[in-house]
Formats: structure tokens, C-alpha cells, sequence
């Protein structure tokens, strides 16, 4: 079945070529120029992604953002303008997937659609159940969840792929360019931080004192490791 993907952008001439251009490659897209239609059809037409404008008319991206995440886990590709860091940040730490600056490539975007539905995809049938538990943490590969003390913990389809990345490579330092190439299958710009961001959250979701992690650890000048014991699963 074709991957659904709805468009959220007043831009109607970007929207009418990346319409184009997606169908072009087998996905279904629907397009909504303004926030209130986009959230309707969010909620009523269920996407397997959303690509998402900073900038809309009636409401901003990131406002959009929390309200989509308040109820869906959808995918969200956000689009910011070229040069906004800040942009990049707050969408990261909003809930957003990943993020393009404008203007793009076509094929950049259709790449990154890919690798999130890719993350998103349910496990086939002949795969074994995956779980992993270090003491009072759980991470659980098929239903996507984890669980610090039995409380499920909220993050994001990229968050859930660097932890789980670092987690299954338990005692191993992994470098920003490794986990990079292990979630979204390619080269590390030494610019991006969006690793770093996604990191924070991670530790803001599972570590007892986030400030101080003792699961993340931060290895200067070489990257991260998953430093918790007692791995069972």
C-alpha cells in the first residue's frame, strides 16, 4: 500500500511540485495551506507522514507541531527557512522527526520521507520479539515503547532509534557520525546537532537527573555510549 503524505504549506506553487514530484514516486498526498485544515486532516485522514512549514498563515509550524503531537505520533518532516538554527532546535524538541531548510532538494525530501517510514515500519513476521532491559528500563523494539518503571516514556520515531542504536550497542561508544548512518542511513554533516538535541530529550525522558545522566554518557571527543549494566533481553 502506498505511504500516505500530507503537506502542510501556504506555498501553493512548493505544494503543487512536491505533489508532483511524490506522486511521481508511488506515495498518496493530500495538501492543506493552512493549519486548521492541516490538524483536521491530521485527525480524520490518519498520514503516514506529515511535511510540515514553519511559517502558515493562521498558526505557526511549531504551534501545529505540539497540537499534532498532543494526540498522534505521526512522522513530521519540518520545513524551515535557510539559516534558522533556532528553527531546527525548537522543531526538534517539539517532536519533529527531522527537518529540511528551504529551498531543497526534491530528492532530499523524498530520502528523509523514506527513512521515517522506513523507522516507523511494524517488524515482519519471521522477527523475533525484541526487548531490552537494563534494571528498571525497557525498551521494546516491536511496540516501539519505553518504560521506566513500568511508566511508558514519550519520545519521538528518531528519539526511539538513537536510543535503541545506542542501547543495543550497550557498553560501546558510538560516534555522532556512526549513530547517524544507523538511523537515518547516511553521512554526518559535523554542522548538524540535531543528534545532540535528540540526546537531551532522550535523557530528559529516562535518566533520574538528566543533568547528571548515568545511562547517556557523553564521551568528549568521541561520542556516546549507553553506559547502564545489567542488560537483559
Amino acid at each position: 500500500m502506498s505511504a500516505r503524505v500530507l503537506i502542510i504549506d501556504d506555498d501553493l506553487r512548493l505544494a503543487a511540485m512536491l505533489r508532483s514530484y511524490l506522486e511521481g514516486r508511488g506515495y498518496v498526498v493530500e495538501h492543506r495551506a493552512d493549519a486548521a485544515a492541516g490538524l483536521a486532516q491530521v485527525r480524520g485522514g490518519k498520514p503516514d507522514a506529515v511535511v510540515l512549514d514553519v511559517m502558515l498563515p493562521d498558526l505557526d509550524g511549531f504551534e501545529v507541531l505540539r497540537k499534532i503531537r498532543a494526540g498522534s505520533e505521526v512522522p513530521v518532516i519540518m520545513l524551515t527557512a535557510r539559516g534558522e538554527d533556532t528553527d531546527r532546535i525548537v522543531g526538534l524538541e517539539l517532536g519533529a522527526d527531522d527537518y529540511l531548510p528551504k529551498p531543497f532538494n526534491p530528492r532530499e525530501l523524498v530520502a528523509r520521507l523514506a527513512a521515517v517510514l522506513r523507522r516507523r515500519a511494524p517488524a515482519g513476521p519471521a522477527e523475533p520479539r525484541r526487548v531490552l532491559r537494563f534494571g528498571a528500563l525497557e525498551i521494546d523494539r516491536d511496540e516501539r515503547t519505553v518504560r521506566v518503571d513500568g511508566e511508558p516514556r514519550a519520545l519521538t520515531g528518531h528519539q526511539f532509534e538513537l536510543l535503541w542504536a545506542l542501547a543495543d550497542s550497550a557498553g560501546r561508544v558510538l560516534s555522532r557520525t556512526q549513530l547517524m548512518e544507523k538511523v537515518r542511513g547516511e553521512e554526518f554533516d559535523p554542522l548538524d546537532r540535531s543528534i545532540d538535541v535528540h540526546i537531551s530529550r532522550i535523557r530528559a525522558a529516562i535518566e533520574a537527573d538528566p543533568q547528571h545522566p548515568q545511562r547517556i554518557v557523553t564521551v568528549r571527543g568521541a561520542g556516546y555510549v549507553f553506559a547502564a549494566a545489567d542488560r537483559r533481553g
